[in-house]
């Protein structure tokens, strides 16, 4: 006897091939030697956790200084991120890049303590600490990886003020977006994914953040 199944509509095929793709989409990220190491800190490694901190914790200092502009401040932030990864090490999943995963909690973090200081009326304080030997060592880098720098030859003085009145000028989400996208080399999706956003979203905001730069440094050149 002849048995004649029932055709899947089209819809019902879209959904499984999304299913099965949302099923497949974990394995890409296993790939990733960081994700490898937090799968290992999962299972209690703490040699594990020790080379993700020996790794991002410059990484992390660096984007919360340029946010807050206190070196204490950020390395007590940079700190309570990794204390959150480790309290989290049991619940953790590879649903991400570990960078990715990683500075979406710096992100909310520095999105909490902005509210928190916008709530007590406080303001971080300037500061002129070196933030150590990670990609945002120094003001002019983001400029300069923003391809704004002034052309005219300015002392190294005038430029730290020049760099950080332009970078100040900044919103927080651009400043963000900025420093994801120039120092740690992220993708729009990346971006998008740490943030929030769409696409379009991260690409207007890194273009009014380009333009606003631009504005600040031509004053100067």
């Amino acid at each position: 006897m002849l048995i004649v199944l029932p055709r899947r509509s089209s819809a019902e095929r879209s959904i499984q091939e999304l299913q099965l793709v949302s099923q497949s989409l974990p394995n890409l990220y296993l790939a990733d030697p960081d994700v490898q190491l937090m799968l290992q800190v999962a299972r209690g490694d703490t040699a594990a956790f020790e080379a993700l901190m020996l790794k991002y914790q410059d990484r992390l200092i660096g984007f919360f200084y340029h946010l807050v502009r206190d070196r204490t401040m950020a390395e007590d932030m940079a700190q309570d991120v990794f204390l959150r990864v480790y309290r989290s090490r049991e619940r953790y999943s590879a649903k991400a890049r570990f960078s990715t995963w990683l500075f979406r909690i710096a992100h909310n973090l520095a999105s909490n303590q902005r509210r928190g200081l916008a709530r007590r009326k406080e303001v971080p304080l300037g500061g002129n600490a070196d933030v150590g030997n990670s990609n945002y060592s120094n003001d002019e880098n983001l400029a300069e990886k923003s391809a704004l720098m002034p052309t005219r030859m300015i002392d190294s003085r005038e430029t730290r003020d020049i760099v950080r009145e332009a970078i100040d000028s900044l919103s927080e989400r651009q400043k963000t977006a900025v420093l994801l996208h120039k120092f740690e080399g992220m993708s729009y999706q990346d971006i998008g994914d740490i943030m929030d956003l769409n696409i379009v979203a991260v690409k207007s905001l890194l273009s009014r953040a380009r333009r606003r730069l631009k504005e600040v440094l031509e004053r100067h050149i």
